[in-house]
């Protein structure tokens, strides 16, 4: 095992001035050319489909017309120019809606809902006919989409409940695998990485909270994930776990097995240098999802072993919502945190593939 340290740390929140005393100390236990996909990244280019070609059977058990209203939805999102990640939370969102068909029933939240997007009777989605023709009532959608500030910056779900105005904001994540399936089989555009694993994952999995499977155990013993339990480094890995669909042993990702050089991911020192060796993208832009890391002594972060937390929401005021563990003076160190952050705070923000 390595030396165990906390150090204190004081973060410059959202609010001026505002000082927040922080213990992250971020331990190790010592141990032992990728494709984009191209479905999952904001700023890849339209995807289109030939209607008259479509798969012959299922899909992640849509076919048929189900997959004939999916392709609709995509050329629809071709035609106004969207990226391939904004054409997938089209069809994410009818999938949630309504199965990827056109019902001609709405439900008791919504009588007068009608269509592949569920569409009111109020003026805003155009006439009945208009909400019963998948091709225009996925154009007003896109076009509601586009509307939504940083949109392509939001999870997926949270980007279509800002148009749909669900009751549940994370209603749709659920649906999110299938939407990339869909997508790439219908556009034959690639959804893996060269080892044949999703690069695209289950975004964020950020509507969790206090989730950590272990976060309630004892400290200082080895986590399923090769970390000191309870750290931040074991909860920034389980979450990125989670995102490329790993939510119980034998986990994607350990503290041993991250790097393709057989190196330890380690401390959240050389996190960056881990992503680096993965080949995974990193930047500035907090997005859903992405690992925030804190140099040694950026904004008082440990001088010794940095920091690193969640990416849990990004807000439309220039700051995000962090979670993490072991971000709290003792006796409350050890657990999860929440905080809001100026953007600009952390030294880097790194991504998992296919989410820039």
């Amino acid at each position: 095992m390595s030396e165990r340290r906390s150090g204190a740390m004081v973060a410059v929140a959202a609010v001026p001035l505002l000082v927040l005393g922080l213990v992250f100390g971020s331990i190790l236990l010592l141990g032992g050319s990728r494709a984009s996909a191209d479905v999952c990244s904001p700023g890849a280019g339209s995807v289109g489909v030939d209607e008259s070609r479509l798969p012959k059977g299922p899909v992640d058990g849509y076919q048929g017309e189900q997959l004939k209203n999916a392709a609709l939805v995509i050329n629809a999102g071709k035609a106004l120019g969207l990226s391939s990640r904004g054409q997938t939370i089209g069809v994410m969102t009818a999938m949630g809606e309504s199965d990827l068909r056109v019902l001609d029933r709405g439900d008791a939240a919504g009588p007068d809902s009608r269509g592949l997007f569920q569409q009111r009777d109020n003026g805003a989605w155009g006439s009945y006919a208009d909400r019963m023709d998948p091709a225009i009532s996925a154009t007003n959608f896109f076009k509601a989409l586009q509307k939504v500030d940083g949109w392509e910056q939001l999870d997926p779900s949270q980007a279509a409940h800002r148009v749909q105005r669900n009751a549940d904001p994370y209603h749709y994540q659920q649906y999110w695998p299938a939407a990339v399936d869909v997508v790439a089989a219908l556009a034959g555009v690639p959804a893996t990485d060269t080892g044949g694993t999703s690069s695209c994952g289950i975004p964020g999995e950020s509507g969790k909270g206090d989730d950590l499977p272990w976060g309630h155990g004892p400290i200082d013993v080895a986590s399923p994930l090769g970390v000191y339990t309870r750290e931040c480094v074991d909860f920034a890995l389980w979450r990125v776990n989670q995102q490329l669909g790993s939510t119980s042993a034998p986990y994607k990702v350990l503290n041993g097995t991250f790097r393709p050089d057989g190196a330890l991911l380690g401390s959240a020192v050389t996190w960056k240098d881990g992503w680096d060796a993965k080949g995974w993208p990193t930047g500035r832009t907090p997005r859903v999802g992405a690992v925030v890391w804190y140099a040694p002594g950026t904004a008082g972060a440990d001088p010794t072993y940095g920091h690193v937390a969640v990416v849990k929401a990004v807000n439309g005021d220039g700051t995000y919502l962090e979670e993490g563990y072991n971000g709290n003076p003792a006796p409350n160190d050890h657990t999860y945190y929440t905080r809001t952050v100026q953007d600009s705070t952390p030294s880097l923000f790194l991504y998992l593939p296919g989410s820039k």
